[in-house]
């Protein structure tokens, strides 16, 4: 078989749009064609390598070593679905629900977040009766046609008539409306379980990231959600955490982000980050809950919890505690915010500096005394670090927040690369063009 050479970027470009169809997202002005990685390192077609600081689902690092023999080991040995018994799928959930508080006690494995999350809502409906859901308004939590009703910041398209039963708060912004005790939230969501009690659909949960990433991860104080989570549960509500992102050590403080928070939830959903990039999510909760969901509803996923997957996900749970991924979590993080503080003091087009662990960022201004977002300079930063082999992105209400998320073995030196690298680029990018 003759083998067909390589594609340029532009055939790329040009073949994913006839293949694929319209409207593929890609990154960066300048799309990038990776080939290879390693680590916290990617290589693109021409050899040459980038430094990852946004990619989350190679958790432990580009290609892992233990994750890949893992799941060489297992695919060389048996791959099929949960129907047939398998050790893999309990050793995995006993494994990941011995890290949680003893509530969270049984799991159902998906293939997705997305899938992760339109089960927990389903969920929150089988246990309460009800179907009002409660989300922030700058928030995503997936793409099936129930869940992606939740995403403001990718705005679905129909909604099936299931946006009726969503209600929205205002998302925190520990910049320009702090509010540190969280009781301003608080209020919010009881006046938004008010407003779906008496439009008759009810009260049923109650679902947010603890960590509020893709809100631009705001600076909220340990156990800020205490009061919220206490008046969801006096309302008869279900308390979802959404920990695609902000789980599994990413915060350098907890494995889980809810942990942080103060709070327990009654569900909690895990995605991306699970198995290091083979596709696994999760749904975790009481055993009470899980068994409301499986008298209620029929539920069965062909390549959820295979032999595989639950190999490559229990590799990353051992890497993590073995290679103290979480210690290095919080070392690395509190280096490079205060190496951002640093920044921010010579560069006045930072409004605001803020993160734990491996999720850190800086938010972007046109003015410090009205914080004014400075959305199109933020894009023109993003791209200007691509160009110079520096992987990151950004989000927030006003896209105008660096998401700076690397894989968990990110060092020192790696995080004085990124900050030099940014110094530069701000230095040399016009506020205005």
């Amino acid at each position: 078989m003759i083998s067909k050479l390589a594609r340029t970027a532009r055939e790329l470009i040009n073949d994913r749009a006839r293949l694929l169809g319209p409207n593929v997202s890609t990154f960066y002005d300048d799309p990038v064609h990776f080939v290879k990685g390693e680590g916290v390192w990617l290589w693109d077609a021409g050899g040459r390598k980038y430094l990852d600081c946004y990619n989350n689902v190679p958790h432990v690092g580009h290609c892992n070593p233990r994750v890949v023999e893992a799941i060489c080991r297992q695919a060389d040995t048996l791959n099929t679905h949960s129907r047939y018994l398998h050790d893999g799928i309990i050793d995995y959930v006993e494994r990941l629900t011995g890290t949680m508080a003893p509530s969270l006690n049984t799991a159902i494995l998906t293939c997705t977040g997305s899938e992760a999350n339109d089960i927990a809502l389903r969920m929150a409906e089988a246990v309460t009766g009800k179907r009002g859901i409660i989300a922030t308004d700058a928030t995503y939590h997936g793409n099936t046609s129930l869940v992606s009703q939740l995403s403001r910041s990718n705005p679905p398209g129909v909604g099936f008539g299931l946006d009726q039963y969503l209600r929205f708060v205002e998302a925190p912004d520990s910049y320009r409306r702090p509010d540190p005790g969280g009781t301003r939230f608080a209020a919010a969501v009881a006046h938004k379980i008010g407003e779906a009690e008496q439009d008759g659909i009810g009260f049923a949960a109650l679902v947010v990231c603890p960590y509020f990433l893709n809100e631009g991860f705001p600076d909220n104080p340990d156990d800020w959600l205490k009061a919220t989570a206490e008046l969801v549960r006096k309302a008869g509500g279900i308390l979802i955490c959404d920990e695609v992102q902000s789980g599994f050590g990413r915060t350098g403080t907890h494995l889980w982000a809810h942990e942080k928070m103060g709070v327990v939830p009654d569900i909690l959903t895990l995605g991306k980050p699970m198995a290091n990039g083979h596709p696994v999510g999760a749904v975790v909760a009481d055993g009470d809950i899980v068994a409301e969901f499986r008298n209620g509803y029929r539920y069965f996923n062909t390549f959820a919890g295979n032999p595989v997957s639950c190999a490559a996900a229990l590799a990353v749970l051992e890497e993590l505690e073995q290679a103290d991924l979480v210690g290095n979590a919080k070392t690395v993080g509190a280096y490079a915010r205060s190496r951002l503080l640093d920044l921010k003091d010579k560069h006045e087009v930072i409004g605001d500096v803020r993160g734990s662990g491996l999720i850190f960022g800086a938010e972007m201004v046109t003015d410090l005394s009205t914080k004014q977002p400075a959305s199109e300079f933020t894009d023109r930063v993003i791209n200007a670090m691509r160009q110079r082999g520096i992987i990151h992105s950004k989000l927030g209400r006003y896209k105008n927040t660096l998401k700076i998320r690397p894989p968990m073995p990110f060092s020192i030196a790696n995080a004085d690369l990124l900050l030099d690298t940014l110094d530069e680029v701000l230095s040399q990018t016009p506020l205005h063009t």
